[in-house]
């Protein structure tokens, strides 16, 4: 019998003040999309027409103040709902890696920043 667990995410997702977007390709299809929220292992992105569960994809992540796309070499379709779908990231150039870990990371501390001056606010 196969049984089968629900995907659930291990690492903290920046949720973006904005959507970025992002082109992603297989073999057959280009299409772009919307970047919802990143991790550095995988996003989730908005299109109009999402892939396959478990299908491989090329992406290609425009992200602010960068001067070029961050391309991620594979990442696996995990889930899809509606006109999302969850990837997560499997190869990634070194150079590229660095990037996304130096742009989670500046979120990530922005939003600890708002938190805490909310937190601060609010006492």
């Amino acid at each position: 019998m196969d049984s089968t667990r629900p995907y659930q995410r291990h690492h903290y997702r920046v949720p973006l003040p904005a959507q970025y977007p992002a082109m992603f390709s297989d073999t057959k299809t280009i299409a772009e999309g919307k970047v919802m929220n990143l991790t550095v292992f995988g996003c989730a992105i908005e299109c109009a027409g999402a892939a396959p569960r478990r299908t491989t994809l090329r992406v290609r992540l425009i992200l602010p103040d960068q001067a070029q796309s961050l391309p991620v070499e594979e990442a696996e379709v995990r889930w899809i709902q509606g006109n999302r779908m969850g990837l997560q990231f499997h190869k990634v150039e070194r150079a590229a890696d660095f990037r996304l870990h130096g742009f989670v990371w500046d979120r990530m501390l922005e939003r600890l920043r708002t938190i805490a001056q909310e937190v601060l606010s609010t006492s």
